[in-house]
């Protein structure tokens, strides 16, 4: 559910955000608010999840969801700035909050099988990949493009949440549970409590940096792409608006559909080469922008942008769960999340900038390089010690 909305979100929060607003040079600020209200809920989100447990956290946020669609729907049926803004405000912390079921996943797996459990989780958003156009795509059929019609997209957007709250609220135990219990209830080292470190002090454990760097450019460079990819369909490309939605499909289908295959291989061959593949092909992805304009290929590229974005992202957060407790877990990923979605809504408003003065090739061109930048980083030194999941003894 959370998928499809995402495609929703990708497809049109910047068209709605212009037509109610009425500001088009600043294509990337209504992005920019949803990423930046995503970013800055992660943090405070991961910390409520260390201390309460998973669930409650998740529904929350899935409720404040539902608030945020209806106010966007409102907006953009009375062409009221407001409540739009409000609206992606509140989606957007809805985002920052789901997006740390990932943390859960980490929970329920011991280290050696834990990038395929996250990617088991994950793998249930490719029925959002296909459930994404088949609602959203006839909304847009034979309408004309004005923020009124922007709202019933929004609505049953507000329906899928509602859905995915009654989902959440029936998982039991809570994922947190399960992580104690897999480390015997508590873990003791030399007959005491461990206490959960500070964040500090996990940043300084090796494999964390280079994870945390590969998370963030995977991560901003997706998120940016993704968003102002249905304004450049629809207006550079000359396409219909209904044909985004394919389009953003396909990337999502990229994103997850092969997760599974691509867990147990990180699992296998270890989280470095994944990190560094998934960001080349991420790269090679935004290039092809450059050229390529048609519905077909704009969406094989979105696949692959969301291909990389697996590996690198899926082999990021298992190397990050390698390295906490379970009591450390949501602080260290929320603090990732933080980072990533400010970087994002940058790269959003920086992107759609740079869309509008200089055109296609300059969001391809510099969302390739931001793609590659902390390569040059891990593969030129940034290199530690081999990284021994924290719970394996030793």
């Amino acid at each position: 559910m959370k998928s499809a909305v995402l495609q929703l979100v990708a497809a049109i929060s910047t068209l709605t955000f212009a037509l109610v607003t009425g500001i088009e040079h600043l294509l990337g600020l209504g992005p920019a608010i949803f990423l930046s209200s995503a970013a800055l809920t992660a943090l405070p989100a991961g910390r409520a999840m260390d201390r309460l447990g998973r669930v409650p956290v998740l529904a929350a946020g899935f409720a404040v969801g539902i608030v945020g669609a209806l106010l966007t729907a409102l907006g953009a049926a009375t062409v009221f700035a407001p409540p739009v803004v409000l609206g992606l405000v509140l989606m957007g912390a809805s985002s920052g909050v789901a997006l740390l079921v990932r943390t859960a996943a980490g929970d329920m797996y011991p280290p050696e099988r834990r990038a395929r459990g996250i990617a088991w989780v994950l793998f249930g958003s490719v029925f959002g990949a296909i459930l994404g156009p088949a609602v959203f795509s006839p909304l847009f059929a034979d309408r004309e493009l004005a923020a009124e019609a922007l709202a019933v997209p929004w609505l049953a957007a507000a329906g899928l949440l509602v859905v995915a709250l009654a989902i959440v609220l029936c998982v039991r135990p809570d994922p947190k549970e399960i992580a104690e219990r897999l480390l015997g209830g508590e873990l003791r080292r030399d007959s005491a409590p461990v206490a959960a470190a500070s964040l500090r002090e996990i940043l300084g454990r090796p494999g964390v940096v280079p994870a945390l760097l590969a998370a963030l450019a995977s991560f901003g460079v997706m998120v940016s792409v993704m968003n102002l990819t249905g304004y450049v369909v629809v207006t550079e490309h000359g396409h219909h608006q209904q044909s985004v939605f394919p389009i953003i499909g396909a990337h999502v289908l990229g994103m997850y559909a092969l997760v599974v295959v691509i867990g147990k291989l990180i699992d296998r061959t270890g989280r470095g080469p994944a990190l560094n593949g998934g960001l080349v092909v991420m790269a090679a992805s935004c290039l092809g922008l450059f050229w390529l304009e048609s519905v077909l290929a704009t969406a094989v590229l979105l696949f692959g942008l969301g291909l990389g974005w697996n590996l690198s992202f899926v082999a990021a957060t298992a190397r990050l769960v390698d390295q906490t407790l379970p009591a450390e877990r949501g602080k260290l990923l929320g603090f990732s999340d933080l980072l990533a979605g400010l970087l994002g809504a940058f790269l959003a408003l920086l992107g759609g900038f740079a869309l509008e003065t200089l055109g296609v090739g300059a969001l391809a061109i510099g969302a390739t390089v931001i793609a590659l930048l902390p390569l040059v980083w891990i593969l030129g030194g940034g290199r530690t010690r081999q990284a021994r999941p924290v719970e394996q003894p030793g």
